[in-house]
């Protein structure tokens, strides 16, 4: 099962991109956490941490797909060094100025999140050149999602550790600098120095002149709810069952499924169009969040979060190998940043949503949001299924053993134009 990452792996600067993009993200996933404990321990309220750290959030999708395209324009190195730098320094003056003065908290704060450079798109943007073929590209694409799980799990831990040995602040700059850290790993590397943007038609609408891209985003969105009511109907669920323990179990357990589900659909290679395969995984997503509704004991409930986790990391592999097929020439850093801009909004909408829900319906009805969310984004892609299968962009199209041994004709990655 391991042999296909291992071979990931085994190829020269992959250990190297991989690990130093997940450092260099460390500041974007431990960001909510990290404000809201140093708020805190700086005397502020709950609605000011809450505030800053919704600042920060949406700083962030709004900023990743512009530096996307500015990626594009001008490479990696001259982008993701400079707005890692940028980003660590206004949130170094967010620490150091703390939340005495809220206009500056609130302009720091905003200001990180903006300038957090888009390793994510940028990482996969270099896997086709690092790997030179497709198949070994979708068991990176699935890898990398397995690694986003790790990173999120281990990230609050290391906000918690860096608290608990020196103070909030320390947390806060102790993890930028390892961003930065990480973000210089990644832009000093050949591949990353090397790489240039295919040539690309000039359009202000960028990648979102993609009909694939915008329905994929439009399912994603949706996806993404799916994932933020789930952190939200689970309180009222732990608090009546054991309180923040078992509330913890159920988001790791979310996040074992996803490692394992992720770990099991990259090991392998699949056959046929990937748009027919990601409405079968989306499907089997949105079937496995109803029995969420059920609310069993604890023990069960867990059992529960581990299986409605499992298609998560698969379908967004799937979507990864369709972002790189829809995203116009040019633009694919732009592209898969506007994915990740579009889970993020998508899981911010979902925990607004389910607010309200658990408060007026209780936790049962705010667990029936994933499944109905999950539905909802299994419609969309089911309409959109012509787009989604039709090659873009003046993609060759070809018959490919080595990653569909049925010989099913599917479109060539666009950045296999990539140095």
């Amino acid at each position: 099962m391991g042999s296909g990452y291992l071979e990931v792996l085994r190829a020269r600067h992959a250990v190297r991109l991989l690990a130093g993009t997940l450092v260099g993200r460390l500041p974007n996933a431990t960001a909510p956490i990290a404000i809201v404990l140093f708020v805190r321990a700086e005397g502020g309220s709950y609605s000011l941490a809450g505030a800053l750290a919704a600042v920060y959030g949406v700083a962030n999708a709004v900023g990743q797909p512009v530096l996307g395209r500015l990626v594009d324009l001008y490479g990696q190195p001259r982008v993701q060094l400079p707005a890692a730098v940028l980003s660590a320094s206004a949130m170094a003056g967010f620490a150091f100025a703390g939340t005495g003065t809220a206009v500056v908290a609130y302009l720091a704060v905003g200001a990180a999140g903006l300038l957090t450079p888009p390793l994510e798109g940028g990482l996969r943007a270099l896997w086709p050149g690092v790997l030179r073929g497709e198949g070994r590209v979708h068991t990176a694409y699935a890898m990398d999602a397995v690694a986003q799980e790790v990173m999120f799990t281990v990230g609050p831990l290391l906000v918690t550790v860096c608290v608990s040995v020196w103070s909030p602040q320390a947390a806060l700059l102790v993890l930028n600098v390892l961003g930065v850290l990480g973000a210089l790993s990644v832009v000093v590397s050949p591949p990353s120095r090397a790489w240039r943007s295919a040539p690309r038609e000039a359009h202000w609408l960028g990648a979102l002149r993609s009909g694939g891209l915008l329905a994929l985003l439009g399912a994603f969105l949706f996806v993404g709810m799916a994932l933020g009511s789930i952190t939200v109907a689970s309180v009222p669920y732990a608090d009546e069952h054991g309180g923040d323990a078992v509330y913890g179990w159920l988001m790791a357990a979310l996040g074992l499924g996803a490692l394992v589900g992720g770990a099991v659909y990259g090991a392998r290679q699949w056959a046929g169009e990937p748009a027919r395969r990601l409405r079968v995984l989306v499907a089997a997503l949105a079937v496995c969040y109803l029995p969420l509704m059920l609310m069993p004991g604890a023990v069960g409930m867990v059992l529960l979060a581990v299986v409605a986790g499992v298609f998560l990391a698969p379908c967004i592999a799937c979507a990864f190998v369709l972002v790189d097929v829809h995203a116009p020439r040019g633009t694919v850093t732009e592209a898969f940043s506007w994915l990740v801009t579009t889970f993020t909004v998508g899981a911010s909408v979902g925990t607004g949503l389910a607010g309200p829900v658990v408060e007026h319906g209780g936790a049962l009805w705010g667990f029936a949001l994933p499944g109905a969310a999950g539905c909802v984004s299994l419609l969309v892609l089911a309409g959109t299924g012509r787009v989604l299968a039709a090659p873009a962009w003046g993609a060759v199209v070809a018959a490919s053993s080595e990653n569909d041994p049925n010989r099913a004709v599917e479109p060539r990655f666009s950045s296999g134009h990539q140095a």
